[in-house]
């Protein structure tokens, strides 16, 4: 068992990576959710990498994956308690986004103007 700092630690080591996050929110949102409903809504991420953060979630106790075992295939995700306990302390980062949208919309615009121009402003 990996040793962690703090408890921000351990959460932050279980929704490593870019799409866990926006996995668990849209799970979190829609209830049981179908594969092809995840892509459409977590947007930019590959097949590729969408199937293999799903298996960490669900390795990792997050998300339950249900196989109906049907013809053609239907299969189906959800939140484990644990799952939806990690879902609902991640709504006060959601809060914080929406009503920081515009501003940190506003600072990467210019992080970006950084990168094109090779360095940062100085200060």
């Amino acid at each position: 068992m990996p040793g962690f700092t703090c408890g921000l630690d351990a959460t932050l080591r279980v929704v490593a990576g870019k799409w866990k996050p926006l996995i668990l929110y849209f799970v979190a949102q829609d209830g049981p959710t179908r594969y092809g409903e995840l892509r459409r809504s977590v947007r930019d991420v590959s097949d590729k990498v969408l199937i293999q953060q799903l298996k960490e979630l669900e390795a990792d106790g997050l998300v339950k994956r249900t196989d109906y075992k049907e013809v053609p295939p239907r299969v189906d995700y959800s939140l484990t308690p644990l799952g939806r306990s990690l879902a609902e302390a991640l709504v006060p980062l959601c809060t914080w986004g929406t009503e920081h949208m515009a501003e940190v919309s506003r600072v990467f615009a210019e992080r970006e103007g950084w990168t094109r121009r090779g360095h940062p402003p100085t200060v």
